[in-house]
């Protein structure tokens, strides 16, 4: 694979585990191998006509985004290895779409994982919008899959079980419950004493439960949209191998592998700008905008 000398990527980190390029998405697709990769996760821009800077456009017509995605997808496929697995996180209007675009490309529909929001908006004539979507899907048989356990739900005030499971508490696994395909314990980053970047940032906590179910040490993570590095920061701590690009600025993802401090502009501005130059779609925005 191509080290940052192929026309339109750049190099900027290097660690033990992984990579990391500035640049197109799809250019570095191009110069990966085919079924190179154990699991690949990708958070796209959302297209929602968000204003993130000069030459940056998030107002793409629906078929001309759903068209990029079908592009970044088919390539994100061909590199996935037998049994490995991608994640897709987007609003349920696109992923409807998306899992539908990946069925045809051949891959196996694991789940359709609703990650629970907080502090979302109404939207008058509609139901109120309450999850995120992450599609699950593999390359046939999944090579890895474990299945986590959570914690048994306590009362925040009393510290009692909320449920007494018809009263066979006692004969609960003691290391929690089953995992099921509806997560209400993943918390929004949003505070900015932990955020990386004025756009949103995904919880490390959802990048571990991912790559917990579907990978193990020493396997061959890929994001094509970096954001603020959270899937390599993930990958790093959890000993898998990492190959990452970002299209806008890679600074605090770097500064973030490096152990630095990194200042968070305020919204709405000099966003990270991901995705592709050929689309030009740019980074999602903050949860409370997001349907």
């Amino acid at each position: 694979m191509s080290d940052g000398t192929a026309p339109g990527l750049q190099l900027v980190l290097e660690t033990p585990l992984g990579k990391l390029y500035r640049g197109d998405c799809l250019d570095l697709l191009a110069a990966m191998e085919t079924a190179s990769v154990d699991l690949v996760f990708a958070d796209p821009p959302f297209n929602l006509k968000k204003d993130y800077g000069e030459g940056i456009n998030d107002a793409l017509a629906d078929d001309d985004y759903l068209a990029w995605c079908h592009k970044w997808l088919a390539e994100c496929v061909r590199v996935i290895a037998d049994g490995g697995s991608i994640f897709v996180y987007n609003l349920p209007r696109w992923n409807v779409e998306l899992g539908h675009y990946l069925t045809e490309l051949g891959m196996t529909f694991r789940h359709w994982i609703a990650i629970d929001i907080k502090m979302s908006l109404p939207i008058p004539g509609r139901l109120y919008p309450s999850h995120y979507s992450l599609l699950y899907y593999s390359n046939g048989k999944p090579k890895r899959f474990e299945r986590p356990r959570v914690p048994i739900p306590t009362c925040r005030h009393c510290g009692g079980d909320i449920k007494d499971y018809g009263g066979h508490r006692n004969k609960l696994n003691p290391d929690g419950l089953n995992l099921t395909d509806v997560w209400v314990d993943i918390p929004p980053v949003r505070h900015r004493g932990l955020k990386r970047r004025g756009a949103n940032e995904l919880s490390e906590r959802l990048l571990e439960r991912v790559l917990t179910i579907a990978s193990a040490e020493g396997d061959l993570v890929f994001d094509p949209f970096g954001g603020s590095g959270t899937t390599y920061a993930a990958a790093e701590r959890m000993h898998r191998h990492w190959i990452g690009i970002e299209l806008g600025d890679t600074e605090p993802i770097v500064a973030r592998l490096s152990g630095r401090t990194h200042h968070v502009a305020a919204p709405g501005r000099g966003d990270a700008g991901k995705g592709s130059n050929r689309a030009r779609p740019t980074a999602s925005p903050d949860h409370q905008s997001l349907f």
